[in-house]
């Protein structure tokens, strides 16, 4: 028996799910479908086209003067970013792959600013996908397709468990939630170091962005439970610093190794349940 994963959503700090999918291969868990929101969407597309090195390796080497040269400002049409360099390096690795060409089952999510509603895309070119899928409102434009205007998928669905489960739906999803550890947040602990009315307006938007973030991946968590479910502490670490690829790439290896009996029983138990169904 194999499992499902949902990779969710968390900006920077993304570069964990490497760490992650690197130690379930190493430990020997059969993964057949993987599903992703927003930077849990690029990193489940390079995992299901066999390109996890091509990110680990732009990862490992993002200083900030790389980050610049992907800041091609728009100023206008929505957004602050055109995302064009992005998509070019999106285009450079994984060319004009399908969802149909790749290794398993993948799904990527957005959020619909026309319905609301989030879209779960498996089929079709996949840079357009991943390219609304982590089209963060304000920075990036939405992505416009068959009348849907298309964002960030973290805006209704934080953690793809139910995306995973609508492309794999016999096997148990193992999900990474990427913004459970609000409390070990740099954010919420400046804001806990300073009295009362010394906090500058941008650490109060910060800190208060943070939780609702956290709590929003809470509530999705909540009304569609995985099967099992890992929280990183990533909380430490900024949400837009891209430059800790190498030790967040740890921390996602660590607690895959840490829930290592937990999961490997996951496997065993989906095994027995589809033995049991038949």
């Amino acid at each position: 028996m194999a499992i499902a994963v949902a990779l969710g959503g968390g900006a920077a700090l993304g570069w964990a799910h490497i760490g992650v999918l690197r130690a379930l291969e190493d430990s020997k868990i059969p993964i057949k479908a993987v599903a992703g929101t927003s930077i849990g969407a690029l990193a489940a597309v390079c995992f299901a086209a066999r390109r996890l090195d091509a990110l680990e390796h732009i990862a490992r080497s993002t200083s900030w003067l790389r980050i610049l040269t992907y800041l091609d400002l728009h100023m206008k049409r929505g957004a602050v970013l055109g995302g064009r360099t992005i998509a070019r390096e999106l285009q450079l690795h994984l060319g004009e792959i399908r969802f149909q060409d790749l290794w398993m089952p993948a799904a990527t999510v957005a959020a619909d600013l026309v319905s609301g509603a989030a879209v779960i895309t498996d089929r079709g070119p996949v840079v357009p996908a991943i390219m609304a899928s982590i089209a963060i409102p304000g920075l990036f434009r939405p992505v416009q397709r068959d009348g849907h205007f298309l964002v960030d998928g973290g805006v209704v669905m934080p953690v793809p468990v139910a995306a995973a489960r609508a492309i794999a739906p016999t096997l148990p999803v193992l999900s990474v939630n990427l913004q459970g550890d609000y409390h070990g947040r740099g954010v919420s602990s400046a804001i806990r170091a300073r009295p009362a009315g010394v906090h500058s307006t941008m650490a109060v938007v910060r800190a208060s962005t943070m939780l609702l973030m956290a709590e929003l991946a809470r509530h999705s968590l909540a009304i569609d439970p995985p099967d099992l479910a890992l929280t990183l502490p990533v909380g430490h670490v900024e949400i837009h610093d891209f430059t800790k690829a190498a030790e967040l790439i740890d921390i996602g290896w660590c607690a895959v190794k840490a829930a290592l009996p937990e999961i490997e029983a996951l496997v065993v138990a989906g095994a027995a349940q589809k033995s049991g169904n038949c």
